[in-house]
């Protein structure tokens, strides 16, 4: 079994926890697993493995696992922790210097979300392609950071449901205010563009945590449809 096949059973068992296919608290049996997945047993046991270190899974007797339950103060965390990391990153590139070529790649940001706010309302697929946007945005900074210890816990703590930039929480009942929102945050990326440019560490540290409150924000206009947080009410 080659590397590559086992880290295939890593992402694919990931996705089917954060899309809900494995929910809260269920218990994994490494047989039934195997059936499913169509995968040998040694491969998949290192995938568990795995994925209990990521935190998405909890030890249940001498083989077994379940589903761990995420509840909402876990997930608020989170989110605090990735505005104090990304704050450290984001001032650490402003205090070096933005370079032509990130300033450029960080401009295309800028346009892209610009365009998705240019109607006054979320056309369908806008979503979509704002939470790419944000995930762009925000790698692009990590990246410049340099700094492996900041990318290493960033993807430890992405590996919570809804923490990830990548990952926006979108409720269909809230889109109005939803839009409201991500409209301000996408304002901030331009802020925190500027703060980068100019070299002002500080203002961009702050910036990006307060940045991370529309994140909590969208999160809880969509509690009651999440069925990846247990008990989440």
């Amino acid at each position: 079994m080659n590397e590559t096949t086992q880290q295939a059973i890593v992402q694919t068992l990931r996705e089917k926890i954060l899309a809900g296919e494995l929910s809260p608290g269920q218990r994994l049996v490494e047989a039934q697993l195997a059936q499913w997945l169509g995968v040998s047993r040694t491969p998949l046991r290192y995938a568990l493995s795995v994925l209990s270190s990521e935190g998405l899974l909890d030890r249940s007797g001498a083989r077994g696992y379940v589903v761990r339950r995420f509840s909402v103060r876990d997930v608020l965390n989170a989110i605090d922790v990735r505005g104090v990391l990304e704050g450290l990153a984001a001032r650490s590139v402003a205090e070096g210097g933005v370079g032509a070529a990130l300033a450029a790649a960080l401009d295309d940001c800028l346009r892209d979300g610009d365009e998705i706010f240019r109607n006054g309302q979320l056309k369908p697929g806008d979503d979509v392609r704002y939470a790419d946007m944000n995930g762009r945005f925000h790698s692009l900074i990590i990246e410049a950071a340099q700094n492996a210890a900041v990318s290493a816990a960033l993807s430890l703590n992405d590996k919570i449901p809804f923490v990830s930039p990548f990952t926006i929480a979108f409720d269909e009942a809230a889109r109005e205010r939803q839009f409201m929102m991500l409209m301000y945050a996408h304002r901030q990326h331009h802020a925190i563009t500027d703060a980068l440019k100019n070299g002002e560490g500080a203002r961009v540290e702050a910036l990006m945590k307060e940045h991370t409150h529309i994140s909590k924000e969208s999160l809880n206009l969509s509690l009651p449809a999440l069925h990846l947080i247990a008990g989440a009410a």
